[in-house]
């Protein structure tokens, strides 16, 4: 091989490596920093629903066996988005070896879902009765329709309600519910049960609602065959909102609480069990649509593009004349 060919041939090699160097490092130099979506993945949000939860205390046989009833029908909670639709509950130990039906409805729904920056729990029950252990063939409650909904979104307050739809029955006598404070009823050697009408209580990130609380002591003819007492709760749903991303991942500044409302009572009500209070952030300014126009022609990586671009074009400017010098020698 002669001089020249040599020379021709480590000036071809030469521009080779230098593109393919530039190549390698262009991702590199082209490469973006992430940005915010807004919210963050979940953020902190989660919702809970439940078509019935139970905490009764059973005492069978003049008390001589105690069984403890701490049950709930389709309970669901979120981030994992779920949904049940299960329309009765039974449970065992209370009815001399075999299952007690203790739950049966038309329809009985409950779904807990976190998605697109908002929290959500809801629970609709249509045409269900509520069933003690003792009282045969009488049940402890019975009702058309009830619904509780609780809605948490980043950003904006949130949102409880609870309602009952049509008449309600509890120890075979019907009753009308006010949302005043509790109804007290009283049916002679049966029991008592005292009933609250659509409870709703929400923070600055926080709801709960539950259509219907009872409280229940039920001891039929006082013969002590089965002493009841405890707690049902039907159709209950709490959230709590997302946070926020605050336009950025990582370690930084957080925002500053926004102060309330001038229409908003300055007194919080204290917070339901299971329900924590915490500060809202303060929602980003709107972007006027001056500003709008302005960033449609460009963004926060238009730099890192053109610099990439530049030194993509030197490199192979510089690589194409060393090869020339060379193979003219």
């Amino acid at each position: 091989m002669n001089s020249d060919t040599f020379r021709r041939t480590s000036a071809r090699r030469l521009a080779a490596a230098t593109a393919a160097a530039a190549l390698a490092a262009g991702p590199v130099l082209l490469a973006a920093p992430a940005q915010a979506t807004g919210v963050e993945e979940h953020g902190g949000g989660a919702a809970h629903a439940a078509v019935l939860k139970a905490g009764l205390d059973v005492s069978l046989l003049d008390k001589t066996v105690d069984v403890p009833v701490n049950t709930s029908l389709n309970e669901v909670r979120a981030p994992q988005s779920a949904d049940k639709k299960a329309l009765s509950l039974t449970v065992d130990g209370v009815n001399k070896g075999r299952p007690f039906s203790m739950v049966s409805a038309d329809v009985a729904d409950a779904k807990a879902t976190v998605a697109g920056g908002k929290a959500e729990g809801y629970v609709n029950i249509v045409n269900a009765k509520v069933h003690v252990p003792g009282l045969r063939g009488l049940s402890l409650i019975a009702l058309r329709q009830v619904t509780a909904k609780a809605t948490c979104e980043a950003g904006k307050h949130p949102v409880a309600s609870a309602n009952l739809l049509g008449d309600v029955t509890v120890l075979g006598k019907t009753v009308s519910l006010s949302t005043g404070g509790p109804t007290k009823v009283s049916v002679p050697d049966v029991g008592d049960v005292s009933l609250e009408l659509s409870q709703t209580h929400t923070t600055s990130r926080t709801a709960a609602a539950t259509a219907l609380a009872l409280d229940v002591s039920v001891n039929p003819l006082k013969l002590n065959v089965a002493d009841v007492k405890g707690s049902v709760k039907l159709a209950t749903a709490d959230c709590t909102a997302p946070k926020p991303s605050g336009g950025h991942h990582g370690g930084g500044t957080p925002s500053k609480p926004t102060a309330p409302a001038s229409g908003e009572p300055s007194g919080a009500a204290p917070s339901a069990p299971d329900v924590r209070a915490q500060s809202a952030t303060e929602p980003k300014p709107a972007k006027s649509s001056a500003q709008d126009l302005a960033e449609t022609g460009s963004s926060s990586t238009t730099p890192y593009i053109a610099g990439g671009a530049a030194i993509l074009l030197l490199a192979g400017a510089g690589a194409v004349v060393l090869a020339k010098r060379r193979a003219s020698h």
